[in-house]
C-alpha cells in the first residue's frame, strides 16, 4: 500500500507539472500582441533592396511587395531570435503570356546575420514556371534558431536573417520584362527540446558593433541597425518548458529511489530471542 501511494504521488506531481507547462504556453499564446508565427494582412515595405547592404527590413508576418524587372535580385532582411523556426515565403507574379518567350525559373535563398546562406528543411526553394504561368510561389523553412554555436558550425545564430529573390532561367528576351514579388516571413516558437546553455554576447545584426561619427567628428554614436528588436528583446525569455521536464524527471527519480530502498530493506533486523522450545 505504501508503494501504491508512492507512485500515485509520483503519477499526480508530473500531471501538475505538465498541465502547468500547458497552463503556460496558452498565457503566452493568448497575450494581447499576435504572434509572430501567424501570418497576417498588414501591409510591409512596397520596396525591396539590390543588395546586403540596401535590403529593405521588414517585420515578421507583413507581407513586402516590389515592383522589379525579370533578372533583378531582390533582398529584404528580417529579425529571428533563438529558439523560433523560421518560414519565407514568396510569390512572383509573371507578366502576360504573350509578353514571354518561354520558361522560368525561379529561387529564394535566405542568409544569416554572417551572410551564409542557410539550408531549408522543407519547403520548394527553387521551382519553374511554365511559359503560361500566371505566377509562381516558393517556400524555405530554416532549421531552429540556436542561442549560440562553435564557430566552425554552420548552425543559425540570432540576429537578421536576409531574403534573396532571384531569376535564375529564362530566356534573354525576357530579361527586363516587369514582375511582382511578395515575401512574408513568419516563425513558431520549437519549444524547450531546442533550448541551449550558452548565448550571444551579441546578435548577429548590422549596426550593434559599428561606432559612427557625428558632423563635427567629435562624439562617436551608435550607428542605427537595420531591424528593430524582436518584442521582448534579443533573447529576453530565459524560462523554457525544459525547467519543467528537469523537475518532474528529478521528482520521478527522488520517487523511484524512496520506492527502491522500501523493497529492498526487509522488515528490519532480526529478533535476538531465541525461539521458544
Amino acid at each position: 500500500m505504501r508503494i501504491a501511494r508512492v507512485l500515485t504521488t509520483a503519477m499526480l506531481a508530473v500531471t501538475a507539472l505538465a498541465g502547468t507547462a500547458g497552463t503556460a504556453g496558452s498565457a503566452a499564446a493568448d497575450g494581447p500582441s499576435p504572434s509572430p508565427g501567424k501570418s497576417s494582412d498588414t501591409a510591409g515595405p512596397t520596396e525591396a533592396g539590390t543588395g546586403f547592404r540596401d535590403a529593405t527590413a521588414v517585420e515578421q508576418g507583413h507581407k513586402a511587395t516590389a515592383e522589379a524587372s525579370a533578372g533583378d535580385y531582390l533582398y529584404w532582411v528580417f529579425p529571428a531570435d533563438a529558439g523560433r523556426r523560421a518560414t519565407v515565403k514568396a510569390t512572383v507574379t509573371l507578366p502576360e503570356p504573350a509578353a514571354r518567350h518561354g520558361a522560368s525559373t525561379w529561387r529564394l535563398d535566405v542568409y544569416d546575420g554572417l551572410r551564409r546562406r542557410q539550408s531549408c528543411m522543407y519547403g520548394m526553394q527553387s521551382r519553374g514556371a511554365a511559359k503560361e504561368a500566371a505566377s509562381v510561389e516558393l517556400s524555405c523553412t530554416l532549421r531552429t534558431v540556436r542561442s549560440w554555436a562553435e564557430p566552425w558550425d554552420n548552425d543559425p545564430l540570432p540576429g537578421s536573417y536576409y531574403i534573396r529573390l532571384t531569376v535564375t532561367d529564362l530566356p534573354a528576351e525576357d530579361l527586363g520584362l516587369p514582375v511582382k514579388a511578395e515575401v512574408e516571413a513568419t516563425s513558431v516558437d520549437a519549444g524547450g527540446a531546442h533550448a541551449g546553455g550558452g548565448s550571444l554576447s551579441a546578435p548577429l545584426v548590422p549596426g550593434t558593433a559599428t561606432r559612427a561619427r557625428d558632423d563635427e567628428g567629435s562624439t562617436p554614436k551608435q550607428a542605427a541597425a537595420a531591424i528593430s528588436e524582436p518584442d521582448g528583446g534579443w533573447s529576453a525569455g530565459w524560462w523554457s518548458d525544459r525547467w519543467l521536464w528537469t523537475a518532474a524527471g528529478g521528482l520521478l527519480g527522488a520517487l523511484a529511489a524512496i520506492g527502491g530502498y522500501s523493497l529492498t530493506r526487509g522488515s528490519g533486523r532480526p529478533s535476538r530471542v531465541p525461539p521458544a522450545l
